[in-house]
């Protein structure tokens, strides 16, 4: 059986992420393609406690080390329970960040080595990497105007402007490195639009 593909979505806060995600899943049901929509942290039950940590506002003890074991440990959970089985299948899995996320929001924001990060990702994953990565991208400023428009923030949402300035640039570098892998798509303007420059990618994805 031939192996499914694995597509990721990353981006700062209010680039759009949910409203894209069900536009790409809409789209791989007009194939009929089999997919497995998920997200990180998260996924499985084990791996949602462990986000539910993460993002809670009140939990202000969390130590950068901490938090870069808790989003691997939730990892490995969601990759043994989830994402492996259904690749292994078949199936399509689009997953809503993974650890892209980890270099960019614990490696840039919060000043981890990156050298440390790339060992868990190595020991979690081994040669396992996503096919394809849409970095939706749109200025900070506007992006935290957008999210503190949409709910209460979250752990990672309270953090200062200059922290999603870092995150951001850490995902621009990586879409640099990896231009092979990455798609970066402008997340500004309408719906329409941004769905449109999504659209595009895909149909390159999966023309035949």
């Amino acid at each position: 059986m031939t192996r499914g593909k694995f597509i990721t979505i990353e981006g700062v806060e209010g680039v759009g992420k949910t409203t894209s995600i069900a536009f790409i899943e809409d789209y791989f049901k007009q194939l009929s393609q089999d997919i497995l929509l998920t997200r990180e942290p998260g996924g499985t039950p084990l791996a949602e406690k462990i986000r539910d940590l993460l993002l809670d506002a009140r939990q202000t003890s969390i130590t950068d080390n901490t938090e870069l074991l808790l989003m691997f440990a939730a990892r490995a959970q969601h990759l043994e329970e989830k994402i492996v089985p259904a690749l292994e299948a078949g199936h399509w899995v689009i997953c809503d960040r993974f650890t892209d996320a980890t270099y960019a929001y614990q490696g840039g924001g919060r000043g981890i080595e990156i050298s440390r990060i790339a060992s868990l990702e190595e020991w979690v994953q081994g040669a396992l990497r996503p096919d394809l990565t849409l970095l939706l991208d749109l200025p900070v400023d506007e992006g935290l105007k957008r999210a503190g428009e949409r709910s209460t923030p979250d752990r990672f949402e309270q953090e200062k402007q200059a922290f999603f300035e870092r995150v951001r640039e850490t995902y621009l570098g990586m879409a640099r490195a990896e231009p092979q892998r990455y798609r970066v798509i402008d997340a500004s303007g309408s719906i329409e639009a941004v769905q449109s420059r999504i659209k595009t990618v895909l149909d390159e994805l999966t023309a035949p």
